[in-house]
């Protein structure tokens, strides 16, 4: 007989904070995210979807879901590109440090899809390449997500 403490079968509480810039790329990956995750959990897991408007303010938005206590873990999707004004680098560097922070001060492992191509056009070339590209890092997201709540669970067992 099989032998399972409650905890087997409480739901895991996941959210994903996604950007609206280029918002039908990220959704790629949002899409992606929860289906490998639905996959890999038979139905152990749940996915809050939460909008901001761009990548800058992901880490803000993740410290405070992750303070509300409610989540295991916490996805942060955006695509920053280069618009020719603004050096993309730095706002990718403050959103991917911003999210360290937050984990690290928090306890909550936040997950990155923050993706950042040295060069994008909008060609429809470079739109096929990272919506395809945003759909395979929603599915390894997810798989490192898995990963990360599996280990963590390992150390405080």
């Amino acid at each position: 007989m099989n032998q399972h403490s409650h905890k087997d079968y409480e739901t895991v509480r996941i959210a994903v904070i996604r950007a609206r810039w280029h918002a039908d790329i990220v959704d790629q990956c949002v899409q992606a995210f929860e289906a490998e995750l639905s996959a890999l959990g038979d139905g152990r897991f749940s996915v809050d979807v939460f909008d901001v408007p761009g990548a800058y303010e992901i880490p803000l938005h993740a410290q405070t879901l992750a303070q509300t206590g409610r989540y295991a873990a916490i996805l942060g999707a955006a695509f920053v590109v280069n618009g020719g004004i603004y050096r993309h680098e730095f706002v990718a560097s403050a959103v991917i440090d911003g999210m360290m922070n937050v984990q690290l001060s928090t306890g909550v492992p936040v997950l990155s899809a923050v993706l950042t191509p040295h060069n994008y056009h909008d060609s429809t070339e470079h739109h096929r390449f990272f919506f395809e590209h945003f759909t395979v890092k929603g599915k390894e997201a997810a798989n490192a997500c898995v990963q990360i709540l599996a280990a963590r669970e390992r150390v405080m067992a």
